[in-house]
């Protein structure tokens, strides 16, 4: 039978499970083009029918091969209901009446085929057990399968797949315990204090040319001791917790319906289309942001024996050479820039992980246009979760960002050390007391790469807003935590712009603290509240 140019084979409707049902379809190319003769272009095969789904314009996700694969193959995978929409589809030759006919009958097979399933279960029959003869199970992306339920071509496609920087950036936040990588990035700054004790930089000062002493001690500057112990840690440890939680949970609930595997594809497909992205990070962090920048900031100052840039511990061998020498000052900001290049990669690639997550969540709520209430109620809850976390990321990139910028800004004042400057500043706007203001004026590098840390922060927290903040009962939450972001945001612009400049820094800090605990601003208060009435 014809309809709309294909061949239409009308529902059986004889009680056959998907795979009895399935393979008949495919033998007989149900909804395949007709020849330019007019006859039948054969059976369907895994690829043709999965570049057949894929093609569907509503369908924005597409479908993996490999799991069109599997509905080929003698085993107990069935298939998941928003792939029955789109196989419907084809069935159906894109005939609206026809497509809903086979809609039913596809779900009924699938059922059948869960209940055949079970109940061979139930019996104890051979399916549940493990045949001696069987080959062995195999583990593909952390589940495992029989090895007979797996297409052949999986490992020889996973060969050609080769050295990817995405997926093994992704698999450092998601794969093994959540304490991995913030453990690792604390024991390197822990290091590297150390490393500093050692050869007697920790606490150093110098006598500035119009006579100021400052303090320039490796553990004196907030840039690398609180950024890289406390700050980054707590970002990477909030952006695995919602990248866990994405990926094992919420997707699977939004998208797979039933079908862990097939979510699991879907997100490792994401992932690695960010890849020429992670590469361009990549070198910019590594090349640019370590490389040259130690070359061009501490070793040819070191060898020149001055420069253009403020003194602090990396340069404090020109101007106190017997506290440290050049040589070790140059292993030792050699080691440091080291660290510090892969920490930065790492924080962009979790920025990266995060605009992966809201533009997936973005997609898979514009592809299910038409879902129950209840479906769409989880789905607001899942995305103000995703923002609440992205919330508190975005906070702590952005006070990553006022670390580096108020040690930059130190080094060029007139302040001894950086708590008795800061703690001068709020007292001369207080009392109106003037301050002479900066007396040298330097090159200040680690003013630019802290505005883009600060503005890749942001945009991350910007977009997601766009794409997730449409619900109305969530826009009230979003605003406040846009308004804290805003606040921060400015109070990093504002840094060393006026006198009284850490009054307006202190208030953002202090709110975005909170913020961390508490992103909703009033979340405690209202469940404490609802609890209360409950109670009564």
């Amino acid at each position: 039978m014809e309809k709309n140019g294909k061949i239409f084979v009308a529902p059986p409707k004889d009680g056959s499970d998907f795979k009895e049902l399935f393979k008949q379809l495919a033998a007989a190319g149900a909804g395949r083009p007709l020849g330019s003769d007019g006859f039948p272009q054969g059976p369907w095969t895994p690829e043709l029918l999965a570049e057949a789904i894929s093609q569907i314009d509503s369908n924005r996700i597409g479908v993996d091969l490999r799991t069109v694969q599997l509905w080929f193959q003698e085993n107990e995978k069935g298939i998941s209901p928003s792939n029955i929409r789109w196989l419907a589809r084809v069935f159906g030759c894109d005939d609206p009446e026809a497509t809903s006919e086979w809609q039913m009958e596809l779900s009924a097979a699938q059922s059948r085929l869960t209940a055949k399933r079970r109940d061979s279960k139930k019996a104890g029959s051979s399916t549940a057990l493990r045949v001696p003869d069987m080959p062995p199970p195999v583990t593909v992306d952390n589940q495992t399968q029989p090895a007979g339920d797996l297409p052949q071509g999986i490992d020889a496609t996973r060969r050609r797949q080769g050295f990817s920087l995405a997926r093994i950036s992704e698999a450092l936040f998601s794969h093994g315990s959540p304490l991995n990588l913030p453990a690792s990035i604390f024991a390197g700054a822990s290091a590297l204090g150390f490393l500093s004790y050692i050869v007697g930089i920790h606490s150093a000062t110098y006598s500035r040319a119009d006579g100021v002493v400052k303090q320039v001690g490796f553990l004196w500057a907030p840039n690398w001791t609180f950024l890289f112990m406390v700050l980054l840690p707590l970002f990477f440890a909030f952006v695995i917790e919602l990248l866990v939680f994405w990926k094992h949970d919420a997707r699977f609930k939004l998208v797979a319906q039933g079908d862990q595997l097939e979510s699991d594809d879907a997100w490792t497909r994401n992932v690695r289309a960010y890849s020429y992205t992670y590469w361009a990070v990549f070198l910019i962090c590594v090349l640019f942001a370590g490389l040259f920048q130690w070359i061009g900031v501490c070793l040819i100052p070191l060898i020149n024996g001055g420069g253009n840039y403020a003194i602090d511990w990396g340069k404090l061998a020109i101007v106190r050479p017997e506290v440290i020498s050049v040589p070790l000052s140059i292993v030792f900001t050699a080691l440091a820039y080291l660290y510090m290049c892969l920490c930065f990669y790492l924080f962009f690639a979790g920025l990266i992980l995060l605009h992966t997550i809201v533009h997936d969540l973005w997609r898979i709520e514009e592809a299910s246009t038409v879902r129950p209430v209840e479906h769409r109620r989880e789905g607001g809850e899942i995305g103000l979760r995703v923002m609440r976390g992205i919330f508190r990321c975005t906070v702590l990139g952005v006070l990553v960002a006022i670390c580096m910028k108020v040690q930059s800004s130190y080094l060029s004042s007139n302040g001894g050390d950086i708590v008795t400057w800061i703690a001068h500043d709020m007292s001369s706007a207080v009392y109106e007391r003037h301050d002479g203001g900066n007396s040298f004026s330097y090159r200040m590098p680690t003013h630019y790469s802290s505005l883009l840390v600060a503005i890749s922060t942001c945009i991350v927290f910007l977009y997601g807003s766009i794409r997730l903040g449409v619900e109305k009962r969530f826009r009230v939450p979003l605003w406040r935590m846009s308004a804290v972001v805003g606040l921060l945001f400015a109070s990093y612009l504002l840094i060393d712009a006026f006198e009284g400049f850490s009054i307006l820094l202190g208030v953002g800090v202090l709110l975005a603290t909170y913020g961390l605990f508490d992103p909703e601003f009033g979340r405690w208060r209202v469940s404490e509240l609802g609890s209360n009435q409950s109670v009564s």
